[in-house]
């Protein structure tokens, strides 16, 4: 227990013990003065005991309360003034909102913008005539960016065929804009759930290190926001840590997780997880899978299983399968959807760590070479930082002078 002693407590407690040495002294007759010596030794050990008592902090006894942290004084609350009828609340101060999502998208894509946009801007800057000489040196730019040889050669041509019409940098980088945007805008398709499909079954894949165990719990947290219920099943059995990770983001984002030990066959923990997902009555099962080297052989035939175990014991199962690319990859990440696309038939892509490269620009070689919806686009590492894709606020963003 914890009391408040004062100075005076302190001196009670000596003279309890003075009184005490008084006691032991008078029983062995070794008081030598008179006036103390005619005083009875039993009332120099009762005065010993009172002070003791009064002076220790014995429960029930001693008349002082244990000590309490002083009570702080509550705030204030901030009053409430009704506002005149008809007339709307101030606006919050913007510092206090924090950056919007188009802020958020423009400093995501800074770095693309200037591995990619302000590569093809200078060339022009270099002349102010759209000769031979400056379009052989726009062909080499286009072909050295991230985008792909195939696209870069389409961009070329838009080119080539406007040349009549441009007349100066603006002109010729506002073609460019215009045709990589019309190219975005075919592959713009946000993931909606049906309403007469529940489980959804989302099944996720791509390689080691594409960011597939923090996009599925950033989809989880989407979809958790918007009311759904949400199990994830650890389909990546292959490395402990990977369960370990899912485990924890799953247990942060409120969703449930269905797993197995390391090593087990990756059909049947999906069978598990969709099975849970049924007897739950979950809206939403996101499969985690494998991530080892596209171009294993094994590791697409253990996909095409997971897809064939879903689909008989829910047939049309899996409803999306999602392909996670690392956009720092650049051009390599072409060659992954290549592969993932022949052996799976990818439903979307997931574009990440858009922020942490200068090669974003390859989403417009993987939006011309396939056809194939981009669900999302990763600028960060928070919860909110996977966004939905949409062609006009990208390309805005893109294009933007950071």
């Amino acid at each position: 227990m914890n009391y408040r002693f004062s100075t005076h407590d302190y001196v009670i407690f000596i003279l309890s013990y003075a009184f005490f040495f008084l006691y032991l002294a008078d029983t062995q007759s070794m008081l030598s003065f008179p006036l103390l010596h005619a005083i009875p030794s039993w009332l120099y050990l009762a005065v010993a005991v009172v002070l003791n008592v009064w002076a220790l902090p014995v429960p029930g006894i001693h008349p002082r309360l244990p000590s309490r942290p002083p009570e702080r004084t509550p705030l204030p609350s901030p009053s409430v003034t009704e506002e005149p009828a008809g007339k709307a609340p101030e606006p919050e101060e913007k510092a206090l909102s924090g950056p919007t999502p188009e802020e958020k998208l423009g400093k995501g894509l800074s770095k693309t913008h200037k591995g990619f946009i302000d590569r093809i801007s200078a060339v022009f800057k270099r002349s102010s005539t759209l000769d031979q000489n400056l379009l052989s040196e726009l062909e080499e730019t286009l072909v050295g960016t991230d985008i792909g040889v195939r696209t870069a050669y389409a961009l070329f041509e838009t080119i080539q065929k406007k040349a009549a019409s441009i007349d100066g940098p603006e002109s010729a980088i506002s073609a460019i804009r215009t045709e990589i945007e019309a190219i975005l805008e075919k592959r713009e398709s946000e993931l909606v759930l049906p309403l007469d499909i529940k489980p959804y079954v989302i099944m996720v894949a791509g390689v080691n290190g594409s960011g597939k165990t923090t996009t599925i719990a950033k989809i989880a947290h989407r979809l958790k926001n918007e009311g759904k219920s949400v199990v994830i099943a650890s389909g990546d059995t292959f490395r402990a840590a990977a369960i370990e990770q899912l485990e924890h983001w799953a247990n942060r984002v409120g969703a449930d997780f269905v797993k197995a030990h390391e090593g087990a066959d990756p059909s049947s923990v999906a069978f598990d997880g969709l099975q849970a997902a049924i007897s739950r009555n979950h809206d939403v099962l996101i499969i985690d899978t494998a991530g080892r080297l596209h171009t294993r052989e094994n590791l697409m035939e253990e996909l095409k299983k997971t897809q064939r175990v879903l689909d008989k014991k829910f047939p049309g199962a899996p409803h999306e399968i999602l392909l996670v690319l690392d956009a720092t990859l650049g051009q390599n990440a072409i060659e992954q959807t290549r592969q993932f696309n022949n052996a799976l038939g990818v439903t979307g892509i997931a574009l990440t760590k858009l922020d942490g490269s200068s090669k974003g620009g390859v989403i417009v070689g993987i939006a011309n070479e396939f056809e194939i919806p981009i669900r999302f686009i990763g600028i960060g590492e928070d919860m909110d930082d996977l966004q939905p894709f949409h062609a006009r606020s990208f390309v805005n963003a893109l294009f933007l002078d950071n």
